[in-house]
């Protein structure tokens, strides 16, 4: 496109010295001069030239109508999700961020000055002020630099724990029942151990009966599970589930300043871990989709979650996983909740989750192989009408650059504006390990979650009663008169075997009155088969 091509047009209020650009130029700025508090994301480029006075923004209450942010390894998507997350930050919206390869610490510690960084601001005409930003940072079952992040396995649910353990459809839905039994018979399930426990309590020869009466689970299948725990137990996972559990609504925090909290999941220690990581973010959402009051739509969210490496939720995943990620997409943003997917291409994104995007920043893509340039071409498609040639602008973006839509103030998408963008404030690179783990001790929230506890649960009571029945079965002493048996050692009667202690009526009876924080006989779950949580 050149300046010929189009003639010179009346510029919309607000930007100076346009009449000289060319209409499609206009219209591109027109689409973009929202009223109302916005993010700033940079300038717009047209015909190869850094057009400042045609400023690229995003309205703050669209952005909890979700949004992607794709580009090839390299091109800036992680700059750019540390720009989008300062300015939620400093409009008091709290942030979640998955920092996979540990360069997003930096977002708590001010930037520093240099000639790119000059560059760039007299480019966009950015401001460009040192800061920081209040930051927690957290870590999965505490591998890593922060305060750890656990989950039992009750509330993380069939749907997720399948994920994270590979099972098929068929075993998924055995594992259902597996969690439905142990929901009714009141057993509660903490950490890998309780869920193994119960497993083979199944699979033994006294607990083969009690199969029959869930569903026709296979002992067969009932074995693979089993296996598939203990493989993944010996992995060394065992440290992401078990208490205390990990409170969500720690990540709706304000600092006392006004600005939102930025909580950093630091995940270099567990990146050989795809699978657990990206499903344990997925866990995250799903439990401030149950807990968090419906809001409808707000001047700004309550939260923006940014999912980075989505593509590993969705690879191998059931029809029921992805069933629950488009559902809860879907109905999250009536809870004040925006939702960014952070990968390369849209198409590791499924059409239907897709669809719930309003809000797209497309850095560079490749088109190297056959592969790569289909991908371009599906990539295009999912654009609106654009004047740019989207398949050369797309490749020959530079780090830093990106094509932008979003939606307007009136829910409508916004012009195609190809974009060279802001410079982040804080630091563009990781904070001193010593320094990032001063400020985990320092934090609030440390003494809550730093020490794991190993409380009563379906593993001891389990293997207390089975201890119980085994000294029953016992050559015993001489015995009491009548009278004494009778008043002291009714309860002995009840543990005369497994069966009895662990699935006779009467005993599962006396075991959920003893469970008295349980929440009744059976656990309430939802979407994924997580279960809801008393706060």
């Amino acid at each position: 496109m050149t300046d010929s091509e189009a003639p010179p047009a009346k510029a919309p209020e607000g930007v100076s010295g346009a009449p000289a650009l060319p209409q499609p130029v206009l219209e591109i700025a027109s689409g973009y001069a929202f009223t109302g508090p916005a993010l700033d994301l940079g300038a717009l480029l047209w015909d190869g030239r850094c057009l400042p006075d045609v400023q690229i923004r995003i309205p703050l209450p669209m952005l909890n109508r979700h949004g992607l942010v794709a580009g090839a390894t390299g091109t800036g998507k992680t700059k750019t999700l540390q720009l989008i997350a300062e300015q939620l930050s400093a409009q008091g919206v709290p942030v979640f961020l998955a920092d996979v390869k540990g360069d997003v610490s930096g977002i708590s510690a001010p930037g520093q000055e240099n000639d790119k960084v000059r560059t760039r601001a007299g480019e966009v005409r950015q401001e460009w002020t040192p800061a920081g930003f209040p930051c927690e940072f957290y870590a999965l079952g505490g591998m890593g630099h922060g305060i750890p992040v656990r989950a039992t396995i009750t509330s993380f649910g069939p749907v997720l724990l399948s994920k994270v353990l590979q099972l098929n459809q068929t075993q998924e839905q055995s594992l259902g029942l597996i969690f439905h039994y142990a929901d009714q018979k009141g057993l509660q399930l903490v950490d890998l151990k309780d869920l193994r426990a119960v497993v083979t309590f199944l699979t033994s020869d006294e607990g083969k009966s009690e199969l029959k009466g869930i569903g026709g689970l296979s002992t067969a299948t009932a074995g693979v599970i089993l296996r598939s725990l203990t493989a993944f137990e010996a992995q060394g996972m065992s440290p992401f589930f078990g208490e205390p559990e990990f409170d969500t609504s720690e990540l709706s925090r304000v600092a006392g300043d006004g600005r939102g909290t930025v909580s950093v999941l630091e995940l270099p220690a567990v990146q050989d871990k795809p699978q657990l990581f990206s499903t344990f973010l997925m866990w995250l959402l799903a439990d401030l989709f149950h807990d968090l009051p419906e809001v409808g739509d707000v001047d700004r969210p309550k939260l923006v979650f940014f999912f980075d490496e989505a593509h590993l939720l969705f690879n191998d995943a059931s029809k029921a996983f992805l069933d629950a990620i488009t559902q809860t997409v879907r109905l999250i943003r009536s809870k004040g909740v925006g939702v960014f997917f952070v990968t390369q291409t849209p198409k590791d994104v499924p059409g239907d989750v897709l669809a719930q995007l309003g809000n797209r920043v497309q850095h560079a893509l490749r088109a190297f192989t056959p592969d790569d340039q289909k991908a371009l071409k599906s990539t295009v498609k999912t654009f609106p009408n654009s004047p740019y040639d989207l398949e050369e602008v797309l490749t020959a973006l530079g780090t830093g650059e990106a094509v932008v839509t979003v939606l307007s103030e009136k829910g409508a998408p916004t012009p195609v504006a190809a974009t060279r963008l802001r410079a982040p404030e804080s630091l563009m690179g990781p904070v001193d390990p010593a320094a990032l783990d001063r400020a985990v001790q320092a934090s609030p929230l440390y003494g809550r979650y730093a020490e794991a506890v190993d409380r009563e649960s379906a593993y001891e009571k389990l293997t207390a009663r089975e201890a119980q029945a085994a000294a029953s079965s016992a050559p015993s002493a001489p015995s009491e008169p009548a009278s004494s048996r009778g008043r002291g050692r009714k309860g002995d009667d009840q543990d005369s075997s497994v069966v009895q202690q662990v699935v006779g009526s009467g005993v599962f009876k006396s075991l959920a009155r003893s469970l008295g924080t349980q929440v009744g006989r059976e656990i309430t779950r939802s979407i994924f088969g997580t279960a809801r949580r008393r706060r």
